[in-house]
């Protein structure tokens, strides 16, 4: 992302080598960029807003309550609540190879203003219908539409247009749908056992990850095991996760694809697609990569045995 900071990087002014801040605000959000230049540990942050915190550069290292830390690189973000604080670590920063990380920080008027929009014509689960991004932090992975949003926001917030307020109105509605439809998928990933543990769209997540390996689960099959239609099923379980049954049910297989990786180095790409619940070697590939932004083979190379 180090060409959309060309015109911040020419104006900015750098008054710290640990977190400088440089702040570009509109009317419903504010931009904040942090650049940290030397190593640095339990460095502490919070807002009095919820924010999205996307990675630009570098690696830090989070600890957030309610997670375990976590490595946070380019193509990543976290939803963070009001007064909540993250405790960071900068383990790579240096003057030639800086850390640089957005934070940008969300009226709640605009949240609600869109909660409600978003909750009036969208037909979302009745229990899952008060959506609100002050309850818990959220580890977002290489998310393409956030991530997508997250570039056009720099680029407009840094840049000076004649329509900046209304472009940047948009967009903030629109990653705020995105949010609220990430959050209900994050939640469910967290925690399958206390979230809709009574509803029919629960019993297909547990269904799900009880299953993985096997190779016959097809969308029609999750829709006998919730008790509708195909079509029923599949627009439900997209309105009440944010994917599609198929693109979380290949999450969860990448997910203990990358654990097989992870704890031996003697599988070949074929057996470990084979053993995640893969039936064809070239899909597992297309799947791992969209998810992961790097093939199975360089995943592979990157873990230190």
């Amino acid at each position: 992302m180090s060409h959309l900071l060309t015109s911040h990087n020419r104006n900015r002014k750098l008054d710290t080598l640990v977190e400088n801040r440089t702040t570009y605000n509109s009317d419903f959000a504010e931009l904040n960029i942090y650049e940290t230049y030397k190593y640095a540990e339990k460095v502490a942050l919070q807002f009095d807003y919820p924010i999205i915190a996307s990675m630009l550069t570098g690696k830090k290292v989070m600890h957030l309550d309610g997670l375990p830390s976590f490595d946070f690189y380019p193509g990543e973000s976290v939803v963070m609540p009001s007064n909540k604080e993250m405790i960071i670590d900068f383990p790579e920063a240096k003057m030639k190879n800086p850390t640089q990380c957005l934070a940008l920080g969300i009226d709640n008027t605009k949240i609600n203003e869109v909660v409600d929009k978003f909750n009036d014509t969208i037909a979302i689960e009745n229990e899952n219908n008060n959506w609100n991004l002050n309850n818990n932090s959220n580890h977002l992975t290489h998310n393409s539409d956030v991530n997508q949003l997250v570039k056009r926001l720099i680029y407009t917030f840094t840049n000076n247009n004649t329509s900046k307020d209304l472009l940047l109105d948009l967009m903030i509605q629109e990653l705020i749908v995105r949010l609220l439809q990430t959050k209900a998928k994050s939640i469910l990933l967290d925690d399958t056992e206390n979230v809709f543990t009574d509803t029919r769209i629960g019993m297909v997540i547990k269904y799900i990850k009880e299953n993985l390996t096997n190779k016959d689960i097809s969308v029609d099959l999750l829709a006998e095991k919730a008790c509708m239609s195909s079509s029923h099923f599949h627009k439900k379980f997209k309105n009440t996760i944010g994917i599609s049954p198929i693109d979380f049910l290949n999450s969860e297989k990448i997910k203990f694809a990358k654990k097989l990786m992870q704890k031996t180095n003697d599988l070949r790409i074929s057996e470990i697609a084979f053993k995640s619940g893969f039936n064809n070697t070239s899909y597992f590939n297309r799947q791992f990569k969209k998810l992961e932004l790097m093939t199975p083979q360089q995943f592979k190379k990157s873990i230190n045995f």
